[in-house]
C-alpha cells in the first residue's frame, strides 16, 4: 500500500515559520516543491521593507525599490555567508546540508520581515523595522538548526549573528555609496 503524506499549505507554513515551529522549518527543508514558496517569502519580506521605509522618511518610489532591492541583497548575502559558515566553519559532526535545503528554511526565515510594511504607519517605523530583525534573527536560528542538524542552539546562534553581522556591513556600505539622499 502506498503512503502519501500532505503538503501543509503555504499560509500554515507562513505562520510555522513566523511562530519559530521547528516542525514547519524540518518539512519546508525536505520539500523540494517549497523552494518557490521560500523565494515568495524573501522577495515579499524585500518589499515590505522598500514600502515600510516610506515611515523611515524614504518616501520616493526610486527609495523604495531601492531599499526594496537592498534588502533582498543583503538577505542573500545573510544566506550565502551562514550556508559557508554553517557548513565549512562551523559545523557539528552531524551537519549535512545542500544549498536547496538551507535556502528554503532561511527563506521561510524571512516571514517576519513582510510585517516591516507596516512602517508605513506613522511612527511605527522605527519599532516595525526593530521588532522584524529581532523576530527574523530568531527565526534565522531555528531555521539553521533544523536545516544543519544541530544539537546546539547556541551554535546556530553564533553562525546566524556572524552572518548578519557580515551582511549588514555589506548592506550599510552598499547603501551609503549607492542608496539615494534622504532629506
Amino acid at each position: 500500500m502506498a503512503t502519501t503524506t500532505a503538503t501543509t499549505p503555504f499560509v500554515m507554513r507562513l505562520i510555522g515559520a513566523m511562530a519559530l515551529d521547528p516542525i514547519t522549518y524540518e518539512e519546508v527543508e525536505a520539500d523540494r516543491s517549497a523552494t518557490g514558496q521560500a523565494l515568495l517569502v524573501v522577495v515579499l519580506s524585500s518589499v515590505g521593507a522598500g514600502i515600510g521605509a516610506r515611515g523611515l522618511g524614504s518616501g520616493s518610489a526610486r527609495s523604495m525599490v531601492f531599499i526594496s532591492a537592498l534588502s533582498l541583497l543583503a538577505w542573500a548575502a545573510w544566506a550565502l555567508l551562514t550556508y559557508q559558515i554553517g557548513v565549512n566553519v562551523m559545523p557539528e559532526a552531524q551537519t549535512r546540508s545542500d544549498v536547496g535545503e538551507l535556502m528554503r528554511t532561511i527563506g521561510f526565515s524571512a516571514a517576519p520581515g513582510m510585517l516591516r510594511i507596516f512602517g508605513v504607519v506613522p511612527g511605527a517605523a522605527t519599532a516595525a523595522f526593530a521588532i522584524t530583525a529581532v523576530w527574523m534573527l530568531a527565526a534565522m536560528v531555528v531555521a539553521v538548526r533544523q536545516a544543519l542538524d544541530y544539537s546546539s542552539t547556541v551554535r546556530a546562534l553564533a553562525v546566524c549573528g556572524l552572518g548578519w553581522a557580515l551582511a549588514v556591513a555589506l548592506a550599510v556600505g552598499l547603501g551609503v555609496v549607492f542608496g539615494p539622499t534622504v532629506s
